[in-house]
């Protein structure tokens, strides 16, 4: 089952909170800088007295001691701390959405904006969930939340035990596992992305373990040009996730 934890999490930046605000989640609070009325702040004040969320006017000292981040933006909503769902949950999405199950598998992303932004991604290239593990990998927090200006709000992330199982699982389901490696041969625009696929993007310094490269179906790289022979996972994500994009289109 999905975790249960007792403390509140923070959800920082005015995008962020105002996706929030429209998601209709559990919003325990919202803090907002004492005398701060200018831009957005003033829909995000209405919005929060039309949801009957509590709003707390605070010194700007008393909320940059709050802050987890440093471009707060004079908001930070005050949340139960980020549902994940289950494995079921995100094969139930494409089933709702009546399509092919389109799933994102990260191996070890271990940088909370590198996962923010690689949420963001997810969420506009239509992908039904994201699978993360428990070990050794970014959590959803308040940083995570803002680098993905409210996206985790609309995304199924499911956190697993052992990414292995969970990729069987999804074998069992019909879904071919694409994994990213520089050492293969294949391109990732040589390479069939249409159908029921998982995609995995590796860990930001040494990629997939060995045991998920084992269990990929196949695997796909991006063509290196330049000196350095690496991409940042978010950047890798949004190409390989938009050349499915293109696919499953045509």
């Amino acid at each position: 089952m999905g975790e249960k934890e007792t403390y509140q999490d923070q959800v920082e930046g005015r995008n962020a909170v105002i996706e929030l605000l429209e998601s209709g989640k559990d919003i325990n609070k919202i803090f907002i800088t004492k005398g701060e009325r200018h831009g957005s702040i003033h829909k995000i004040i209405s919005m929060a007295k039309e949801n009957k969320v509590i709003l707390v006017e605070k010194e700007k000292r008393k909320m940059e001691e709050m802050a987890q981040t440093e471009n707060y933006q004079g908001v930070i909503a005050m949340v139960p701390p980020y549902e994940y769902c289950e494995l079921e949950d995100i094969l139930q999405e494409a089933k709702r959405k009546q399509e092919e199950p389109f799933v994102l598998i990260l191996d070890g992303i271990e940088d909370p904006h590198n996962l923010g932004s690689i949420i963001r991604t997810a969420e506009t290239a239509g992908v039904h969930g994201i699978i993360i593990p428990k070990r050794r990998a970014a959590t959803v927090n308040s940083t995570v939340s803002k680098v993905s200006a409210g996206a985790v709000q609309h995304m199924k992330i499911a956190r697993v035990t052992n990414l292995s199982d969970a990729i069987e699982r999804l074998k069992k389901e019909g879904l071919w596992i694409c994994g990213t490696d520089i050492s293969t041969k294949t391109y990732y625009y040589d390479q069939d992305l249409t159908g029921a696929i998982g995609i995995v993007i590796g860990n930001e310094g040494n990629g997939m373990s060995q045991k998920v490269r084992k269990n990929c179906d196949f695997l796909i790289k991006i063509p290196m040009k330049g000196k350095i022979t690496s991409l940042n996972a978010s950047v890798s994500t949004g190409i390989v996730l938009y050349e499915a994009v293109k696919q499953r289109q045509v």
